[in-house]
Parts: C-alpha cells; structure tokens; sequence
C-alpha cells in the first residue's frame, strides 16, 4: 500500500546502481531537492497514474498512458500539470537508465485555453474585498495584493524577514520558489498595517500565527479567508490567493510599471512568463477602428 499523499516520501534506499532502482527508488531521485509543496503535488500526480496502470512503471505502454489521460477530461488546467509530472518522470527515469526508453515522449499534453484573464480581479473588484474586510484577515490580503506574493510566501513570513525602509515603506523578504529569495518593497500604508500587529511578538515568530501553537496559518486557511472575502465583494467567481497575485502583475502593467520590475518582484524565471499579463487583458484592439 502506497503511502498517505499528504505525507512526505522518505528517501528509499539507492539501489546498487541508478538503472537498477525500484520504482520507490526512481521517483525519491527524481523528487529529490525540490521544495515541499513540489514534492506533494508531483507525488499525488504520479500515484495517480501507478494507480490507475496496476504495473511497474518500466512497463507502462503508450496505450497506458493514453488511456491515463482520458481519464483526466474535463479537468481543466489540472490536467496538463498531471501530464507534465508523468512526463518529466518518464523521462528522468530513461535517462538513468532505470526505465528502458521514454514512452511519454510521445505523449502529447492538451491544447489548453488561456484562462489568465479569468483570474484577474478589476481594481474595483481588490478595493472592495479590501474594504470589506477588517483586522488580519485585511492584512493578508492586503499584503498578497502589495507584495504580489505566492500564498507560501506570506504565510511563511516571520517578522524577522521584515526590515523598516527610511521613508516609512517596508521590505519584505520571502523565501520562494525553487528556494529563491527575494527582496519587496510595499508602501508605508501598508507597513503601518502590518506593524500595528506585531505588539511584543519576537524576531522568530510568524507575522500570521496559526492555532497550533509555534505554528502559521496554514494556506487552506488563507484561502478561505480570501475566498470569504470575495464572497462578501460579491465575486461569483472562486477566487484564490493566487487571483492577488495576477492581479497585482496585471494592474501594475496597466498602471505603467515595467514588465522587467514586475518580473522582478513576482519572482518569474523568465520575462515570457511575466509578459502574458500584458497580453491578458489588451489595452487597445484593431477593432477598436472599426465603425461596428
């Protein structure tokens, strides 16, 4: 029996040489020196194909495969990032030498539509979740928005990471993805919003502590507490966090920053990945000039 997803795989004993790993083996190679919440979701993606197949992973047949994906229609944006994992472990896998050639290669993940503008929220839409909403719970969204933050990151923070700017603002330092820090700057309204809450809390304590004790809130909590407030701005839509964080791209292109800046502060890999927000929601069309 397979072990719980929400847990954590513990690393399996190497076999003598890489090509002769197990399939426990190959997948702790594989997951190896990524970051917990990578760990969870590639983990629970795989487990989802072994269940499904019954069989070792070096036996796994195209038809296999193709059969795997029909399963996974009509999930939206869910099912390219199953395919990916599948895909990258297959390969990993015919690299070593473990797996005798790569069958996902000839996989091919499904056309995807766009659907970044759906998750950007209006202004409007941010301004009034912010003013319906008081105390922490203001906080954080608030400071998801500023910062353009990753959930994680905010939820991780402690007030260690936070230093006071000359001018009032403040710098927050988050530890990322792919353990990539990075420095942000958000303005002195908000500072004094987040500092009004750290009363005589130590360097090493979280900004946002959690009921457990010594511990944070968790990001299902931050979800509901950003979801509650949408529901409140009366968004139809299930928003989530990561709707700040588009939204804090979109609207600072919209307002004149550089994509670069924006690049920079949200912490992409590439300027292609920051570049779609402007895209997103276009300005101006030629059909802007036509008489209909």
């Amino acid at each position: 029996m397979s072990e719980p997803l929400a847990t954590l795989p513990t690393a399996a004993p190497i076999a003598p040489t890489d090509a002769d790993a197990t399939d426990e083996q190959l997948i702790a190679l594989w997951l190896h020196e990524r970051s917990c919440h990578t760990i969870r979701a590639y983990r629970r993606d795989v487990e989802r194909l072994r269940v499904f197949v019954g069989k070792p992973l070096r036996s796994i047949t195209l038809g296999d495969l193709q059969a795997f994906t029909n399963t996974l229609t009509g999930e939206g944006s869910s099912c390219g990032r199953v395919i990916a994992s599948v895909k990258s472990l297959l390969s990993f896998g015919a690299k070593l030498g473990a797996l005798p050639f790569n069958v996902g290669a000839a996989l091919r993940k499904p056309a995807a539509r766009d659907t970044l503008a759906d998750r950007i929220l209006t202004e409007d839409e941010t301004a009034k979740m912010l003013a319906l909403t008081e105390g922490r719970d203001h906080v954080l969204i608030r400071l998801l928005y500023a910062g353009g933050f990753r959930v994680s990151e905010v939820v991780g923070l402690r007030w260690a990471d936070l230093a006071d700017a000359n001018d009032g603002a403040l710098f927050v330092t988050v530890h990322g993805k792919g353990d990539k820090t990075r420095t942000i700057r958000v303005s002195t309204k908000t500072a004094n919003l987040v500092r009004a809450m750290r009363a005589d809390a130590p360097a090493s304590a979280f900004v946002f502590p959690g009921r457990a004790r010594n511990g944070s809130t968790s990001a299902v909590q931050a979800w509901r507490i950003v979801r509650a407030a949408a529901k409140r701005a009366g968004i139809e839509k299930a928003v989530s966090p990561h709707f700040l964080r588009h939204s804090h791209a979109s609207h600072a292109i919209e307002r004149g920053a550089k994509v670069t800046c924006v690049r920079d502060t949200l912490g992409h890999s590439s300027i292609a990945v920051t570049d779609r927000y402007a895209h997103a929601r276009p300005g101006e069309s030629s059909g802007d000039v036509l008489a209909v």
